[in-house]
């Protein structure tokens, strides 16, 4: 992205009760469309583990303290509603990467392999367009991430998450002419012209 159309500044801070762990795939760290690592930076309560270095193998350790799930639409997955009134507080282990990296988290992170897996209701299609999808069906992190935190915590913290996610995706189609100034959510900051004298 252009750095005058940073979107630092509409990043938000959201407190919840859920805990957000983001498994990333090493190659999905360098990418400029990742959207995993923006959920985290909105997300107080986040981490992200890195996946796929063989000289730092990754690992997930649960919080007793929490009810881990891991958000991936397995054979054996359970609707994530049935885990909306848990007792304890979630964790929210969610997989970033290719459709295939993310197929893999469960049995390559060691820790992962007996939390609960849940899936997603079926709702409307992704709205990422930055990169090609060959299913319908598939949603990039951050909005599986949105979806997730509107059933366990409420629909003000996925309009947050959707709306940073929908900023970044429309301010960098309206740097290559994709779409018109009034398209883009949050609006094009002052002065900032589709080809940034500043990004070199």
């Amino acid at each position: 992205m252009h750095q005058s159309l940073c979107i630092c500044a509409l990043v938000p801070q959201i407190e919840t009760r859920t805990r957000l762990v983001v498994v990333m795939h090493r190659a999905e760290a360098r990418k400029s469309t990742n959207t995993g690592a923006l959920a985290a930076r909105c997300i107080a309560r986040s981490e992200i583990i890195v996946r796929g270095h063989e000289d730092h193998p990754s690992t997930f350790v649960a919080d007793p303290s929490t009810q881990p799930v891991l958000l991936f639409p397995h054979e054996d997955a359970v609707p994530l509603s049935d885990f909306s009134r848990c007792d304890r507080p979630i964790t929210l282990v969610v997989p970033d990467g290719t459709w295939r990296q993310a197929s893999k988290v469960r049995a390559r992170v060691p820790g992962l392999r007996d939390v609960p897996c849940v899936r997603l209701p079926a709702e409307s299609r992704s709205t990422y367009r930055l990169r090609v999808e060959s299913h319908d069906d598939r949603l990039s992190t951050i909005e599986a991430i949105a979806r997730a935190m509107g059933l366990l915590e409420g629909m003000h913290v996925r309009r947050a998450l959707e709306h940073v996610f929908h900023a970044m995706v429309e301010r960098t189609l309206w740097a290559k002419g994709a779409i018109d100034d009034g398209d883009v959510t949050g609006g094009i900051p002052r002065g900032v012209m589709r080809h940034d004298p500043t990004s070199g």
